[in-house]
């Protein structure tokens, strides 16, 4: 009876606020879903009624929420173009690339394995670009609305910009409808990406979720045969020197 030993290489892909990021994104998208939604209906008050503390305090979890998510995609826009560790700009030599797109498809298709010379795949990338350029949209269109109801402060800062949007999307009605479409662009985002998460882990056997957790990624780089007869599979996991992926 022979049985393998799967070695492993763990690596250090992202950084404490990389992870942080994340996070705070998926808080502020999922409580953002959670309070649009009600300030679109808001079913806990009678639609005679004069009582709008409820409305109110939603509103005000909707904007403090709104301005983590601009905070948090500003930074990670800096991070990913002006990091020195350039572990997820090495990704777009992925999409850049016919034949990594090739290894992808077959990846999926339970033939090869995924190319990684980044932190992501080629479609993983496209789609994490698509998503990010949708929160750039939903955060100038929030900030248009934003402005339309406060006239002071950021709103009255951001009042003629807003004035250009809403005017360039054919009214402040169009700017509402479609901060509205793209919320489910996000919902429809974060069920695939949890399906995904978990599927690559099974499917590649690698730290895919454990990564943006503690940092560490999890590659196996060689399989043996062990004709001892009585061992289980042995899980080893080798510590490469990660210091040159710091520093973000």
């Amino acid at each position: 009876m022979s049985t393998d030993t799967v070695l492993y290489k763990r690596s250090y892909v992202f950084s404490f606020i990389i992870r942080l990021c994340h996070w705070l994104r998926a808080f502020a998208i999922f409580g953002l879903v959670v309070t649009g939604f009600y300030i679109a209906w808001p079913f806990l008050v009678a639609p005679n009624s004069t009582n709008v503390l409820e409305q109110g305090w939603i509103r005000l979890a909707h904007e403090v929420l709104g301005f983590i998510l601009i905070a948090v995609t500003l930074i990670r826009a800096y991070l990913f173009f002006f990091s020195r560790s350039n572990v997820e700009r090495r990704s777009i030599q992925d999409i850049v690339s016919p034949k990594s797109w090739i290894q992808q498809i077959k990846a999926y298709f339970w033939m090869g394995k995924a190319p990684h010379h980044g932190a992501y795949g080629p479609l993983q990338l496209m789609v994490y670009a698509g998503i990010s350029i949708a929160a750039i949209f939903m955060c100038v269109t929030g900030l248009t609305l934003y402005a339309n109801v406060y006239h002071l402060g950021i709103g009255g800062m951001m009042w003629e910009p807003a004035q250009w949007v809403a005017y360039a999307m054919g009214g402040l009605d169009e700017v509402r409808k479609w901060h509205h479409y793209i919320t489910w662009a996000f919902i429809i985002f974060v069920l695939i990406h949890v399906y995904m998460v978990i599927w690559t882990g099974i499917r590649f056997r690698n730290g895919s979720a454990d990564a943006i957790m503690s940092g560490y990624d999890y590659h196996p780089v060689n399989v043996k045969k062990a004709d001892n007869g009585n061992h289980p599979v042995q899980h080893h996991a080798h510590h490469d020197n990660h210091s040159k992926n710091k520093g973000h």
